[in-house]
């Protein structure tokens, strides 16, 4: 196998491994755990992200008519008392959280009670659910895809150190392109739709997200004029591209 194609083959892979970490670690990533109430154990998945036009249905699957729920909210982050919503269905238990304004949280929490026993899911801290509008499809999806494959163009960039001539310019060129494409003009568009700012990072905000793709950009521009002036221009891409992975390991903001 070539050295060119098996450098592409490990820039995909890590790019597909950090996709899948960002995913399942990220805060609107559903919450998910076990709980045991009368000798049976009962999973669950609890939504931390939903659209602002309808209410989030929560539900449980409890397998067992006998069990009892009560959904608990209140708005985030306040002394607001705790509204209690008792949960339909049987076997299946459901119940709404009723539909927020974009950016406008609440946390919630259930109870499970049989035979006088009750659980409490989580067990630990109340979920808190983000509310957002709606993202068309012809934004999302170019978004998401200009993010990862300039993941992919910066690894492989990066992977050229390891060349004993290293051919850089015009991959450093194409990632700082892509990354722009991906993390601006429809990053924007995606805050814009979303949240109703275009941009919530330095030196307007501090979301995390904005800002994070605001390093690594950066990191990637002054790599790209170290190589312009021929100072170890292999080490510089090597360096930006562990920012870019580094980047995006760090969960989106909440």
């Amino acid at each position: 196998m070539k050295r060119t194609t098996l450098f592409w083959i490990i820039a995909i892979v890590i790019t597909l491994l950090s996709a899948f970490y960002q995913r399942v670690t990220g805060p609107s990533y559903p919450f998910s755990g076990k709980t045991v109430l009368d000798g049976k154990e009962i999973s669950y998945r609890l939504d931390r992200s939903h659209e602002s036009t309808f209410d989030c249905k929560i539900r449980i699957t409890t397998d067992d008519p006998q069990v009892i729920g009560v959904l608990y909210w209140k708005k985030f982050n306040t002394n607001d008392e705790y509204t209690a919503v008792q949960m339909n269905g049987s076997r299946v238990l459901y119940a709404d959280l009723p539909a927020q304004k974009r950016l406008e949280k609440l946390e919630y929490y259930i109870t499970l009670t049989k035979r006088g026993t009750t659980v409490t899911i989580p067990n630990e801290k109340s979920i808190t659910i983000r509310f957002k509008d709606h993202v068309p499809i012809w934004i999302l999806i170019p978004h998401i895809f200009a993010m990862f494959f300039a993941m992919t163009l910066s690894t492989r960039t990066g992977l050229e150190f390891f060349n004993k001539e290293p051919k850089i310019e015009k991959l450093t060129l194409w990632t700082i392109i892509v990354l722009f494409i991906g993390g601006f003009p429809l990053g924007f568009a995606m805050n814009e739709l979303a949240f109703g700012e275009m941009w919530g990072g330095w030196p307007f905000g501090n979301d995390v997200t904005d800002n994070k793709t605001q390093v690594a950009f950066i990191v990637w521009l002054i790599a790209f004029y170290l190589i312009k002036k021929n100072k170890k221009p292999a080490l510089w891409v090597l360096i930006a591209a562990l920012v870019l992975i580094a980047v995006y390991t760090i969960p989106h903001s909440v």
